[in-house]
């Protein structure tokens, strides 16, 4: 009898909370072995200390970080790169709102035709595109050229400064801001504009009261995300800027690679982590305002 009723015996199933769990198992796994493990080397290396020879002594302690949060270029550094990286991202913001809205209202194979515009340069690499600007913002690149044949006997200087940096890197992010407007533009409704309208709102009023309220989510996840990749880009600022323009990233690549002081550059890294996670902060108080 006993045996029988143990082959009667339903077998175990899982709760919804233990079929979640076992479904992001995996990926929690592959999140700590790729990410977490890296961080937690990071900050135990930024308490490391530094020799000449490149390599890492033997004991921990604060004198990196006392150094990068006490020194003044560091500092600048930090201020520089979140100024430079909010400019970036309201400049995106600017170009890339008409472009995602026009886009959003167009229907058919025009809309398809756009899309592929938008997304082709995700394909490219940002280094070939940057080393096109570079051939459009050299001096003796396309705009001076075109500068010079209408007059100017002497065009501004386009690169090596922070000029050359913004522009390029405004260029680069505008697909991430482009595809982030769109994921926020499912909640614009053609007929609340049309009711706005109808009671006697102007266009301009209508875009400020209706539309750009409901594309507000869109136009905050496309700012994380363009905020998050110019801080972090140093491809860009590197060929761009020409080793003038001195940011948060490119410190670190030079901290790591040129003078191999691998615990300030883990130190800067951690303090661009920081920055993240304020960024995600104020992201998520800004969601819950908008809804």
């Amino acid at each position: 009898m006993t045996s029988l009723a143990l082959s009667h015996a339903e077998p175990r199933r899982l709760g919804p909370l233990g079929t979640a769990s076992a479904l992001l198992l995996p990926i929690a796994v592959v999140n700590a072995i790729g990410f977490l493990w890296p961080v937690v080397n990071l900050l135990k290396m930024s308490f490391r200390e530094a020799q000449a020879s490149g390599a890492l002594g033997a004991g921990y302690n604060l004198d990196t970080w006392t150094s990068a949060l006490t020194d003044s270029f560091t500092l600048e550094l930090i201020t520089n790169s979140v100024g430079v990286s909010l400019l970036i991202t309201v400049l995106t913001l600017i170009a890339s709102y008409p472009i995602a809205l026009y886009l959003h209202r167009s229907t058919g194979t025009w809309r398809t035709v756009l899309m592929v515009l938008v997304v082709a340069p995700l394909l490219t690499s940002a280094v070939v595109r940057t080393y096109g600007w570079i051939a459009i913002l050299s001096d003796r690149g396309l705009v001076a050229n075109a500068l010079m044949a209408l007059g100017m006997a002497e065009p501004p200087r386009l690169m090596f400064n922070l000029t050359g940096v913004v522009i390029g890197l405004t260029e680069i992010l505008m697909p991430y801001m482009i595809l982030a407007l769109l994921s926020g533009f499912g909640r614009l409704d053609p007929r609340l504009e049309e009711a706005a309208l109808t009671l006697g709102a102007s266009p301009l009023k209508t875009f400020w009261r209706v539309v750009l309220p409901l594309t507000a989510p869109g136009m905050a996840l496309g700012g994380l995300l363009c905020f998050v990749l110019a801080i972090s880009s140093f491809v860009t600022p590197k060929l761009l800027g020409g080793g003038r323009v001195f940011l948060l990233a490119t410190e670190i690549y030079d901290q790591a690679i040129v003078t191999l002081n691998w615990p300030l550059a883990a130190t800067l890294s951690m303090i661009v982590l920081v920055v993240f996670g304020i960024s995600l902060t104020l992201y998520a108080r800004a969601l819950r305002r908008i809804a």
